[in-house]
């Protein structure tokens, strides 16, 4: 159940036009759509390993991937829904957010390495080389320690140092406003990812071609989030293709936000999951 939770999130994120990231709408940056899905069907089965730890569950979806579509199309989401998923099949509890809690503060050296390994092998635009506990090395601290470090400037690593909390309460607060407005799947996912562009820097876009542009796009996002947010549904989709042909003109993809995103899809989908769970266990 967990896994198909996985690969359902991973698609649904698809059926949004998400301005200046792959979509059914339109592919970018030398991907499409169907690449996507082959990653996250990939992925799935690590995601998900029965007994894996959070490390193994990383640098395993990762190695899948690229056996399937050679290249790096999913890091961020593995990266993010490998300690939910780890949260949600240890089923201790039934709130995930607590849960996942546990597991971050769990995670060890081992998980760092793997993790460590993962990123080397996905490779990410714009990776670069940090001043400390890079990930070239070999690993001295827990993962939860090597992305404390890194929180300040990658989105991604922040949620590990604050228990998710963009995913548990900006972005699952999205959701249910969108939801609360009578909006379908695909219109609630747009909403949920524009909230992320709009709030912080998208640390993708930092990372590839700095803040000063990010924080441009962050503006822009607002300003369409504003126009969209009381559109009608086609009008709305319409407005996010026009403002995605721009950033794909200008060759910016807001990969992290687009990771968030899914893990917000993949943590509303869990959370039931985990709740029969602690039920009927």
């Amino acid at each position: 159940m967990v896994a198909a939770a996985f690969v359902a999130a991973c698609e649904a994120e698809l059926d949004a036009p998400k301005p200046g990231n792959v979509h059914h709408f339109a592919p970018g940056h030398g991907m499409a759509a169907q690449d996507f899905i082959a990653s996250a069907r990939a992925a799935a089965p690590h995601i998900t390993a029965p007994g894996a730890s959070v490390g193994g569950r990383i640098l395993g979806a990762v190695e899948a991937t690229w056996d399937a579509v050679g290249q790096n199309t999913n890091l961020g989401i593995i990266l993010l829904c490998a300690p939910l998923a780890h949260a949600a099949l240890g089923a201790g509890g039934d709130d995930l957010a607590r849960e996942t809690a546990r597991v971050l503060a769990g995670l060890d050296v081992a998980d760092a390495q793997a993790a460590f390994a993962a990123i080397m092998r996905a490779n990410p635009a714009g990776l670069g080389a940090a001043p400390e506990h890079d990930v070239s090395g070999t690993a001295q601290i827990t993962l939860l320690e090597a992305m404390r470090a890194a929180a300040p400037r990658d989105r991604i690593s922040w949620q590990y140092a604050h228990g998710f909390e963009d995913i548990f309460g900006l972005g699952r607060d999205a959701l249910q406003d969108a939801r609360r407005r009578g909006h379908d799947a695909a219109r609630a996912t747009l909403d949920v990812y524009l909230t992320f562009l709009a709030a912080f820097p998208d640390s993708h876009i930092a990372r590839k071609y700095g803040l000063d542009l990010a924080q441009a796009v962050q503006q822009e996002a607002a300003r369409e989030a504003a126009r969209i947010r009381f559109a009608p549904r086609d009008e709305a989709f319409a407005i996010a293709l026009a403002f995605d042909r721009t950033l794909k003109d200008r060759r910016v993809n807001p990969g992290t936000s687009a990771d968030l995103t899914v893990a917000v899809l993949f943590a509303d989908s869990v959370q039931p999951i985990l709740a029969s769970a602690h039920k009927n266990g």
